[in-house]
C-alpha cells in the first residue's frame, strides 16, 4: 500500500476525461487486492448514514436546505480509519463515504413531501417514513443499474459529475494525510456545546427580535442558530443574500401593506379567521406571506422542470439507448472489481416489490393504479436524476421540480379514477413520497457510483451497502420527523417544513380547489419576475417564505466567508485552503447543532425541562446579540488562522 501511495500521490489528468472510459486506470488498479466492505467500513458508514440524514431532516425541516454529505463522509472516514484505527484505506474510506451520502438523499426525499400528512391532519407514523423510504429507495438504488456502465463509464469525461469528482479528490487527500478530519469534528463539538448552552441549558436566547411599532408593527430579527451560520458560509453570499432579499420583500413589504389596507377592514379575510388588524406580524406571515411564497417556490419548481425538460428528454433517451446497446456481462462474478454491476434480477425485484408493496401495504394502499404509478415514475426519474447529477451535481439536482411533476400527474388520475377527498390525498402523497426518495437516491447513489468508478472500488457493494445504509438510517431521518412534531408541530414557526407545505398546497389545490389562488399568484408572477431578471428563483421564493429571523442568520454566515475570502484576497491558494477549512468547520457546525437539537427536542417531548440558566442568566436581546457576534468572529478567525506544522 504505501510503494502504491508513492507513485500515486493525486488523482490522474485521466480521471477527468481525454480518454475512453474502458481505458481508465482507476487511482487503486483492479489488479491490487483491497479490503472494501468490510466491518469497519459498513458500521461506520451506517452511523454516517444515520447522523447525516438526522442533521439533513433536522434542517430541512427549519429552512428547506439540506447539506452534502458525500464530502463531508468521505472527511470523517479518511480521518477516523487513519487517526483511531491506523488503517490508510481508501476504498474502504469510500465505501463509508457512499454510506454517508445516503443519509443527505433519503432526508431530501422525506422531508419534500411525507411531513405534508401531519400538515393535512393525517398523523405521519415512524413505520410509513420507514416503509416509504425502503420502497423508494430500493428502487432508487437499483433502477439505475442497467445504465451505471453507460454514464459512468462511456460518457466518461463528457458527464462531468462535479461532486462526485470532489469527493474522490478528498479520499486520495485524505488518504495522503489532509486534516480536514480535525476541521469538522471541530465544528461538530462547537456546534453541540453551542447548543447546549443556549437552547439547552438556556443561558441565552435562540433569536433576537424587533418590532418595529411605526412601521405596521412588522418585525425583523435574527436566529442565533450555528446551524444557520454553518448554512450560510456553506452556500456563500450570493445565495444566501437573495434568500435575505426574500425575506425583505415579505417582511418590510408585503406584511406592512397587508396591515396598512388591513386596518381598514374590520372582518376577517380569507384564508385567516381573524382581522388583519388584529394580527401580529407573524399572523399575517402565516396566513397570508406562506401562501405567496408557495407559489413562488411551486412556478421555481415549473420553470426548473421547464428548463430542464430538453436534459430530461435526451438523458431518458441517451440511458435507455447505451442500455440497449451496452454490454451487460459485467455483472458476472468473474468480472474485475471495478466491472461487477448488481445483477439485473435485483432490478427486477425492486421493480416488483416497489409495486407489490405501494399498492398492498395498508399503510400505503395505492391500489394497483398507484403501484403501477409509482413504479413508472421511479423508474424514468431515477434514469433522470442519474444523469442530471453527472451535469450538475447531486446538491442542484431538482428533485422537487420533478416531485411536483409527478404530484400534478398523480393526483390528478387519483381525482379522475375517484378517489377523492382525504383518501385521495393521503394515497397522492403516500406515492408521491415514494417516487421522491427514489429519485433523490437515485441521484445519490450515481454520484457514489463516479466516485466509485474513479477510486477503483466494486459497484454492486456501493450500491447493496447504501441500500443497506438507507434501510436504517431511515429511522434516524423518521424518529427526526416525528420528533419535532412532537416537540414543536410540524409547520410552525420553529419548523415551517417549507417544501412540504408546497406539496400540501398543490394536492389541495387538485383535490379540492379550496386555496387562495390570488396569493399563489402572486408569488408565481415574483417567481417569473426573478426568471426575467435572471436571479435564482428558489433562494428568493425562500426567503419569501421563510422567518425573516432564518434568512438574517444565514445571510450573516455568508458574510462571515466573504470577510476569510478578503483575507487572502490576493492569494488564491491559501483562500482555497481556508474556504474549504470553513466550509468542512461549517458542516461539522451544522452536525453539532442537529445532534444537540434532536437531544433537546426529546427533553421538550417527554416534558423534561434542562432551561436552568434561564432564571441565572437575563433573557436580553443585547446579551445574546453579543454572544452570536462573538460566535461568528471566532468562526472568521479559526477559518483564516494558519495551522501549526
Amino acid at each position: 500500500m504505501s510503494d502504491l501511495n508513492k507513485n500515486s500521490r493525486k488523482l490522474s489528468k485521466d480521471a477527468y476525461g481525454g480518454i475512453k472510459g474502458e481505458d481508465y486506470v482507476p487511482f487503486i488498479p483492479a489488479t491490487v487486492v483491497m479490503p472494501e466492505m468490510t466491518g469497519y467500513s459498513i458500521i461506520f458508514g451506517i452511523l454516517f448514514a444515520i447522523l447525516f440524514a438526522a442533521a439533513n431532516t433536522y434542517l430541512g425541516l427549519k429552512v428547506g436546505l439540506t447539506i452534502s454529505a458525500g464530502i463531508p463522509g468521505a472527511i470523517l472516514a479518511t480521518g477516523l480509519f487513519k487517526t483511531f484505527f491506523k488503517r490508510n484505506n481508501i476504498l474502504e474510506a469510500n465505501f463509508t463515504a457512499s454510506l454517508a451520502a445516503v443519509g443527505e438523499s433519503i432526508a431530501g426525499g422525506i422531508i419534500f413531501i411525507l411531513p405534508a400528512l401531519i400538515l393535512f391532519g393525517m398523523g405521519l407514523s415512524m413505520f410509513t417514513v420507514i416503509i416509504v423510504t425502503i420502497i423508494g429507495g430500493f428502487m432508487g438504488c437499483y433502477f439505475i443499474t442497467p445504465v451505471r456502465k453507460y454514464l459512468i463509464v462511456e460518457e466518461h469525461g463528457s458527464l462531468v459529475y462535479p461532486e462526485s469528482m470532489a469527493q474522490s479528490e478528498v479520499l486520495v487527500i485524505g488518504s495522503e494525510g489532509g486534516k480536514g478530519f480535525k476541521y469538522m469534528i471541530t465544528g461538530i463539538i462547537t456546534g453541540m456545546f453551542y447548543k447546549l448552552f443556549s437552547g439547552g441549558f438556556g443561558f441565552w436566547k435562540e433569536s433576537v427580535t424587533y418590532i418595529i411599532k411605526p412601521y405596521e408593527k412588522t418585525m425583523i430579527g435574527i436566529d442565533t442558530l450555528a446551524s444557520l451560520l454553518g448554512v450560510g458560509f456553506i452556500i456563500g453570499l450570493e445565495t444566501s443574500s437573495l434568500m435575505f432579499a426574500g425575506s425583505i420583500v415579505a417582511w418590510l413589504g408585503l406584511i406592512p401593506l397587508i396591515k396598512y389596507f388591513g386596518n381598514f377592514v374590520q372582518v376577517a379575510v380569507f384564508p385567516s379567521s381573524i382581522p388583519i388588524a388584529e394580527m401580529s406580524a407573524q399572523e399575517v406571515w402565516g396566513s397570508y406571506i406562506r401562501y405567496i411564497g408557495a407559489g413562488a417556490v411551486a412556478m421555481g419548481g415549473f420553470i426548473s422542470l421547464a428548463k430542464s425538460m430538453p436534459t430530461i428528454i435526451s438523458s431518458f433517451q441517451k440511458s435507455l439507448s447505451g442500455m440497449a446497446g451496452g454490454d451487460h456481462s459485467s455483472s458476472s462474478k468473474n468480472a474485475d472489481r471495478i466491472n461487477q454491476d448488481a445483477p439485473i434480477v435485483w432490478l427486477i425485484t425492486a421493480a416488483i416489490f416497489g409495486f407489490l408493496a405501494t399498492w398492498l401495504v395498508p399503510s400505503i394502499g395505492g391500489g394497483i393504479i398507484g403501484g403501477i404509478l409509482a413504479v413508472l415514475f421511479c423508474f424514468f426519474f431515477a434514469v433522470v436524476s442519474a444523469r442530471m447529477v453527472g451535469v450538475i451535481g447531486a446538491s442542484n439536482n431538482p428533485v422537487s421540480g420533478m416531485t411536483i411533476a409527478t404530484l400534478l400527474i398523480v393526483a390528478t388520475v387519483f381525482k379522475l379514477t375517484g378517489n377523492i377527498g382525504k383518501e385521495g390525498i393521503r394515497m397522492s402523497l403516500l406515492v408521491c413520497g415514494i417516487v421522491c426518495v427514489s429519485t433523490a437516491v437515485a441521484g445519490g447513489v450515481a454520484q457514489s457510483l463516479k466516485a466509485t468508478y474513479i477510486i477503483g472500488g466494486t459497484p454492486k457493494k456501493i450500491q447493496l451497502g447504501m441500500f443497506i445504509a438507507l434501510c436504517i438510517a431511515s429511522i434516524g431521518a423518521g424518529a427526526t420527523v416525528i420528533l419535532m412534531q412532537k416537540a414543536y408541530g410540524i409547520g410552525s414557526d420553529a419548523v415551517p417544513a417549507p417544501q412540504a407545505t408546497l406539496m400540501k398546497l398543490i394536492v389541495e389545490g387538485i383535490m379540492t380547489a379550496k386555496l387562495p389562488w390570488t396569493l399563489v399568484i402572486i408569488g408565481a408572477a415574483i417567481a417569473i419576475f426573478c426568471y426575467i431578471a435572471k436571479l435564482p428563483i428558489l433562494p428568493v421564493a425562500l426567503g419569501l417564505y421563510l422567518p425573516i429571523t432564518l434568512t438574517t442568520a444565514i445571510f450573516v454566515g455568508g458574510v462571515v466567508r466573504v470577510f476569510a475570502e478578503r483575507k487572502f484576497k490576493n492569494n488564491e491558494e491559501e483562500k482555497t485552503e481556508a474556504v474549504e477549512k470553513g466550509i468542512l468547520l461549517a458542516s461539522g457546525l451544522v452536525a453539532g447543532d442537529a445532534i444537540l437539537g434532536i437531544f433537546i427536542g426529546i427533553m421538550a417531548a417527554l416534558n423534561i425541562s434542562i432551561n436552568f440558566g434561564a432564571s441565572i442568566v437575563p433573557q436580553s436581546n443585547l446579551i445574546t446579540f453579543i454572544i452570536f457576534t462573538l460566535f461568528c468572529i471566532w468562526v472568521y478567525r479559526y477559518t483564516v488562522s494558519k495551522d501549526k506544522k
